[in-house]
């Protein structure tokens, strides 16, 4: 437990570090944000005299840091337990809950409040996922339950994919076009994970299953020693091919295919402002064929080194500016979620975690599908 939170501490602390490297550039992301406020005030859309709200815009939403805590523990939570979703619960946080969608489509389509609030938004989310990805990277490695060869094969790819999409794309998406694709994409990967869920899907990972029932049984039986003893063994590591087990089953991948793969998930993920995870878990867990107890820890991993680079990329090359009052009491949110992610995933079944990566990717996918390309959401908000 100590050795788990003095890392979680050091994670926390490099975290941090970035902060302070991009509060240098806080000059940048004032010109920018002001020249956005300066348009709204010219168009007659903002009352320069009303009171400073979320980014000092006046009239700007006004964001509860008591909400954004507790939001933001159920986004730490869930990502560290399914792999998946964090970006998108704190893009529903940041876009529903606290108004902020609504309040960018309001200018309009192409005014730059609109342009500026929606990468804010991409930026805050991924924000708190790249602190629950290290959190989560760290406890899971420590548990064995962290594939590193194909987490690092991930990662590799997903560097040129983070680092490309903010630079064609910051300044150019409206609101309601990064709904309506934000949407798709997870309405297509949840009913792509639902098909797992059946019998069907189920036959075809012989190996995850009976690892995942092994697994399963270890943690029923209370038996801790044997969680470290039989988690992932890496038993050969090469350009060619990567051999691992994990409680008695044998995996293998060729290291070429997640390095294409990564590549690009982390192009769409840092598209759409979010971790990428919901592309990594179907990825995961139909391509390299891991049950889900070994999906999340390696998915954090991944998403990463995507978060740190889209993150840097977003803000210091394109003077992407954040509400930092908000995502400073978020991120302390994000630990705490992240901490308990970890412990409590293992007594949920594997089949159960995969459900509950469905339910929320059709619940999500649907809400904001028909609300960007349609204009009216089908579904209410939590």
């Amino acid at each position: 437990m100590k050795l788990g939170v003095r890392m979680c501490s050091v994670g926390l602390a490099v975290w941090l570090l970035l902060s302070v490297g991009l509060l240098i550039a806080a000059p940048a992301f004032a010109d920018t944000l002001s020249d956005a406020i300066q348009a709204g005030i010219e168009s007659g859309r903002l009352d320069p005299n009303a009171a400073p709200g979320f980014l000092g815009i006046p009239g700007g939403p006004q964001v509860s840091y008591v909400v954004g805590f507790f939001w933001a523990i159920w986004v730490g939570w869930i990502f560290s337990s399914v792999g998946a979703f964090g970006g998108i619960m704190a893009g529903v946080g940041h876009i529903t809950v606290f108004g902020l969608g609504d309040y960018a489509k309001s200018f309009g389509k192409g005014h730059p409040l609109n342009k500026t609030i929606t990468d804010s938004i991409r930026v805050s989310n991924q924000w708190l996922v790249g602190l629950s990805a290290f959190i989560s990277s760290l406890n899971y490695y420590r548990m064995r339950r962290l594939v590193l060869p194909l987490g690092i094969c991930l990662a590799l790819g997903s560097i040129l994919g983070s680092y490309l999409i903010p630079v064609f794309t910051a300044g150019k998406i409206n609101l309601r076009e990064y709904l309506g694709y934000f949407g798709l994409v997870v309405l297509i990967i949840g009913g792509f994970l639902f098909y797992e869920t059946t019998p069907r899907g189920q036959a075809r990972k012989k190996a995850a299953k009976a690892a995942a029932a092994a697994f399963e049984k270890s943690v029923k039986q209370k038996d801790s020693s044997a969680a470290l003893e039989q988690g992932v063994k890496v038993l050969s590591w090469s350009p060619a091919k990567v051999h691992f087990t994990f409680f008695g089953a044998e995996f293998s991948f060729t290291p070429i295919v997640p390095v294409i793969g990564g590549l690009l998930i982390a192009a769409m993920a840092s598209f759409i402002g979010v971790g990428g995870g919901f592309l990594f878990v179907p990825f995961l867990t139909s391509i390299a064929g891991l049950p889900m107890f070994l999906v999340a820890g390696t998915s954090a991993l991944t998403v990463l080194v995507g978060m740190v680079i889209s993150v840097t990329t977003y803000m210091v090359s394109k003077d992407v500016p954040v509400h930092w009052g908000l995502i400073g009491v978020e991120l302390i949110g994000i630990f705490v979620g992240s901490m308990i992610g970890p412990r409590t995933s293992k007594y949920i079944p594997d089949i159960w975690l995969k459900r509950l990566f469905v339910v929320l990717a059709l619940y999500v996918g649907i809400r904001y599908t028909t609300k960007g390309f349609l204009g009216t959401s089908w579904l209410p908000p939590f």
